[in-house]
C-alpha cells in the first residue's frame, strides 16, 4: 500500500494515465511498477506474445520494421502522449514489428491482463485509447509518405522536432548510426544532413548527443509533415514529461503526507 501511494504522481506524465479516475489510478497501481528504461532496451519483440504495456513518463520508444537483410527503419514513435500498447487495444496479443527504447527515462509497466481490465470496465478509457489509436495511425500513414517523397535533409528536422516535442527539453542521446535507422537511410546520407543542420547553427552534437539550438530554423527545414503529425496529437503532447528528479519529489510529498 505504501508503494502505491508513493508513485501516484507519476501518472501525471503521461496523457494517458492521467486520463484515469481513482479507482482505475488505484487499480493501475496496484499491479504496476515504475520503471527507468535505458538506451536500446528491449520493449518487445516480433511474434512474441506482449506481456506488459508500458505508459511513457519520459523515455521515448521506437516501433521498427526490420528486413531480413537486418536492415530497418523506423515506422512509429511513442512518447508521454501514448503507450506501447497498440496492439492489445486492438485485440491482439503479439506483432510482426519490434520495439526497443529510443530516448531513456521512465515508463509506467502495467500487465497485459490489468490493461485489458481497465479497457472493459473504463468506457472513459477507452475512448481515450481510441483518440491516441486514430492520431497514431494518422501519423504512420504521413511518415509512410514523409519517407517516400522527401529528401533525407527534411526527414532528419522532422524527426528531432518530433523527438523534442516527446522529451520535453532540447538535448537527447541520438548517435548518426541511429538516426540512420530511424530514417531507414544510409548513414552517410544522414551525416551529411546532420552536419548541414549544425553548419546552419540550427543543431550541435557531440559524444553521442544532439541539442536544439534554433528550434524555428528547424521547423522551416522539416517537410509538411512535421506540422500534420504534430496536429494529430494535439494537447496529448501537452503533459510535462516526468524525470528521476520530479518522480523523486512527488513519492517524497507523498511520504510526508503519509506520515503526518
Amino acid at each position: 500500500m505504501r508503494k502505491t501511494a508513493l508513485n501516484y504522481q507519476d501518472f501525471e506524465g503521461n496523457a494517458i494515465l492521467a486520463c484515469l479516475t481513482g479507482d482505475e489510478k488505484a487499480l493501475a497501481l496496484q499491479h504496476g511498477e515504475l520503471v527507468d528504461f535505458k538506451l536500446h532496451q528491449n520493449v518487445y519483440q516480433p511474434d512474441q506474445r506482449i506481456k506488459d504495456a508500458y505508459f511513457p513518463l519520459g523515455a521515448i520508444l521506437s516501433i521498427v520494421a526490420r528486413m531480413k537483410d537486418g536492415s530497418a527503419i523506423e515506422i512509429g514513435t511513442i512518447g508521454r502522449e501514448g503507450t506501447s500498447a497498440i496492439p492489445l487495444i486492438m485485440g491482439s496479443e503479439t506483432t510482426a514489428n519490434e520495439s526497443f527504447c529510443q530516448v531513456p527515462g521512465l515508463a509506467w509497466k502495467m500487465p497485459a491482463t490489468t490493461f485489458r481490465r481497465l479497457l472493459g470496465q473504463s468506457q472513459t478509457f477507452r475512448e481515450f485509447l481510441n483518440r491516441y489509436l486514430q492520431a497514431y495511425l494518422n501519423m504512420l500513414g504521413q511518415l509512410a509518405a514523409c519517407n517516400r517523397l522527401h529528401s533525407v535533409y527534411e526527414r532528419c528536422a522532422r524527426w528531432l522536432l518530433m523527438t523534442q516535442d516527446r522529451v520535453g527539453g532540447d538535448k537527447f542521446p541520438l548517435t548518426h548510426e541511429f538516426l540512420a535507422i530511424m530514417l531507414g537511410s544510409r548513414r552517410s546520407g544522414v551525416t551529411i544532413a546532420a552536419e548541414t543542420l549544425k553548419r546552419a547553427g540550427l543543431i550541435d552534437y557531440e559524444h553521442g548527443w544532439i541539442t536544439i539550438l534554433n528550434r524555428g530554423g528547424l521547423q522551416a527545414a522539416t517537410c509538411e509533415c512535421y506540422e500534420i503529425t504534430a496536429a494529430q496529437f494535439g494537447d496529448l503532447l501537452s503533459v510535462r514529461p516526468a524525470t528521476k528528479e520530479s518522480s523523486s519529489r512527488s513519492r517524497n510529498r507523498n511520504v510526508s503526507a503519509l506520515e503526518r
